[in-house]
């Protein structure tokens, strides 16, 4: 038997990859990589190494999750390291537990290795903090997505700072519901795209605009995207004095 490793890729940028990862990608025998891990991040495997694909993309086919936990225990009963890698952090949002709960059924070992998650980096690139003395005490992290069949969640309204994954598409509705759950329309909203990656952009606009659907002309349907609400992603004063032009400011494509 051998060790599957579950390693955080991180935002996007290749030498965003903690250390301990890059330095374990570089013993890998097989690598199952996510759809959002940039190629350049593949270089730091061997050469020799096996790579297989096993993306999820919202909207498109993607690989079944039985099939890679199968995977993953084929190549762990083949292989001394396995490394499975996965966009941003593995526990959050990446159904690592699944993965885990297969491998610990099939008696083979393995070890999880954080990576830095997709809201701290476009926080870093928006410089805004998602914490914010006197504005915001606490952050949510929550997903639009939710699994067939399961119950709709109203989300973390009551959070000073929120940020959506894999709310692209439902960013109007989203708003909305914010809106209609007390949200103010004026609420500041960063919307981060391809973070950390030479497709790198940001837009800013209030709640009522992404509500009306203002993002979503500007949105690009292939690259992934945060949506982040809250009075800790307004401009600080002196950086942008009429709102109303923050969109058109913000639309700027950014070099990560």
């Amino acid at each position: 038997m051998g060790k599957v490793y579950l390693i955080g890729a991180g935002p996007g940028a290749a030498d965003l990859i903690t250390v301990r990862g890059a330095r374990l990608l570089g013993q890998a025998q097989v690598v199952l990589h996510d759809a959002l891990v940039e190629p350049a991040m593949l270089d730091y495997a061997p050469q020799d190494a096996k790579f297989i694909a096993v993306g999820k993309r919202c909207g498109q086919r993607s690989t079944a999750q039985q099939f890679i936990n199968k995977q993953l225990v084929d190549a762990a009963r083949e292989h001394d390291v396995v490394v499975r890698l996965k966009g941003g952090d593995p526990m959050l949002f990446g159904r690592a537990d699944e993965e885990m709960r297969a491998l610990e059924a099939a008696g083979i070992e393995f070890e999880v290795v954080p990576g830095i998650t997709a809201a701290l980096a476009s926080a870093a690139t928006l410089q805004r903090s998602l914490t914010l003395r006197g504005v915001s005490r606490s952050v949510a992290l929550a997903t639009y997505s939710r699994a067939a069949g399961s119950d709709e969640i109203r989300e973390h309204v009551n959070a000073d700072s929120l940020v959506f994954y894999m709310g692209r598409d439902s960013a109007p509705d989203i708003a909305q519901q914010l809106i209609d759950a007390g949200r103010p329309g004026t609420t500041p909203v960063a919307i981060v795209e391809a973070c950390s990656t030479p497709r790198e952009r940001m837009l800013t606009l209030t709640l009522a605009r992404l509500a009306a659907g203002e993002a979503q002309d500007w949105l690009d349907a292939a690259q992934p995207s945060l949506l982040m609400i809250g009075e800790a992603f307004a401009e600080r004063a002196g950086q942008q004095a009429d709102a109303d032009d923050v969109g058109e400011s913000g639309a700027n494509a950014l070099a990560a």
